[in-house]
């Protein structure tokens, strides 16, 4: 935008004042010239036509200069818009006064045309480097949001193809991964968690085993039940996994960590690896146990055929305050319907 297309507004109790400066303003090209003689419209003028600059006269009836300025001040808040003063005081005092409320020169009278264009000039000038500024800082922010955005999906791509990669160890079509990721984000959503929260979980919930990774292929892919010491060796997976996850110090992560660590923990403490009960369990861990033992029950394996899912919650039910959280348990069979749903729509291919 060029300075001849700035807006400008007048603000002068006398009409002839009024009149002067659009003439002078019209004369050097400006085209978007406001003006009132009335005191108190300035700030809804301003709300509706967001001006360049204002020319303001200080002894006005209603309102002063200086009152027009204080209100000014609040309705423009952080942008910058140059105010000059018109008066035909030129006394210490009404200059000092004028510059601690906010203005930023004067002009006065009677006016002379060189003096109110050189001056206009200037102050719309600091008005546009500004403007270009606020722009350039906000592309500048778009851009490093939008990148900031990339490198998260990315992320959040990485850990998911992980957890597949887990997965595929014993589960051939992987949606068992999809299916507790979903699970787990709506269990999440159902206890109140916002959604920042529900996001990292489902993203999150997609490494829970992959510690099975490290788990070797005659256990993992044993067609009959383990041995105590296979078990022994299986229940290592979230050691592994969570090895393998690592320490870094991004909420994601962590929550992945803590996920893959402790999914095998029990509310009455009787789990692995660490035998932590209750609360001291991570909540998103204590989500994903009832997720992954729903699914578990509910899915074919080399060793055992699907349960119904009538007869997979009424062991979930039965394990609440056991195995379980309770609070969680009671929250996933009272929306039973839609952990159904996210089955049927995310089943395992034949």
């Amino acid at each position: 935008m060029s300075i001849s297309e700035s807006k400008i507004l007048i603000v002068d109790d006398n009409p002839a004042n009024v009149a002067l400066l659009e003439a002078i303003l019209e004369e050097d090209d400006y085209l978007h010239l406001f003006s009132t003689t009335d005191p108190r419209e300035v700030v809804t003028l301003y709300h509706e036509h967001q001006f360049d600059l204002i020319l303001l006269d200080i002894r006005m009836p209603w309102l002063s200069g200086f009152e027009v300025m204080a209100l000014l001040d609040e309705a423009i808040g952080e942008d910058y818009v140059p105010v000059i003063v018109l008066t035909a005081q030129t006394d210490t005092e009404t200059r000092r006064r004028a510059l601690d409320a906010g203005a930023k020169d004067f002009l006065t009278k009677p006016f002379e045309a060189w003096e109110v264009l050189l001056r206009i000039r200037n102050c719309l000038e600091t008005r546009m480097y500004y403007t270009r500024q606020v722009l350039r800082a906000e592309t500048l922010e778009k851009e490093v949001c939008q990148r900031t955005e990339e490198i998260r999906q990315t992320q959040l791509e990485i850990v998911r193809r992980l957890g597949v990669a887990g997965e595929f160890r014993d589960n051939e079509t992987g949606a068992h991964v999809e299916r507790i990721s979903h699970f787990s984000s709506l269990l999440a959503r159902l206890h109140g968690q916002d959604s920042d929260y529900t996001t990292m979980l489902f993203y999150a919930s997609t490494m829970h085993d992959v510690g099975k990774i490290g788990i070797p292929d005659a256990i993992l892919l044993k067609p009959a039940r383990l041995t105590e010491e296979e078990r022994l060796e299986i229940n290592r997976h979230p050691v592994i996994g969570s090895q393998i996850i690592g320490d870094h110090p991004s909420e994601l992560m962590t929550m992945a960590w803590e996920t893959t660590r402790f999914h095998h923990e029990k509310w009455d403490g009787s789990g692995y690896p660490h035998g932590l009960a209750g609360e001291e369990i991570p909540l998103c861990a204590r989500i994903v146990a009832v997720c992954d033992v729903f699914d578990a029950l509910t899915s074919q394996r080399p060793y055992k055929e699907a349960w119904s899912v009538e007869d997979a919650v009424a062991e979930i039910q039965q394990q609440a305050g056991h195995h379980f959280d309770p609070q969680l348990v009671v929250l996933f069979v009272a929306h039973l319907d839609q952990f159904v749903t996210i089955r049927q729509r995310f089943a395992d291919e034949d």
